[in-house]
């Protein structure tokens, strides 16, 4: 489970900051999306530990 969450959690997160940052260029999306995929993770790894386990 623990992948599964990670992994969603990073696609959704990067998915969110590229979208945010697209309309300003791509280094900023690259950079927001670099952000949003290590949200992601953090935040799939805590829901997995808080509720799951």
């Amino acid at each position: 489970m623990m992948r599964l969450f990670t992994m969603a959690g990073a696609t959704l997160g990067g998915w969110v900051g590229w979208d945010l940052g697209q309309p300003e260029g791509t280094g900023l999306a690259f950079a927001l999306s670099s952000v949003g995929t290590l949200a992601g993770v953090l935040l799939g790894w805590w829901v997995v530990r808080r509720y799951l386990e």
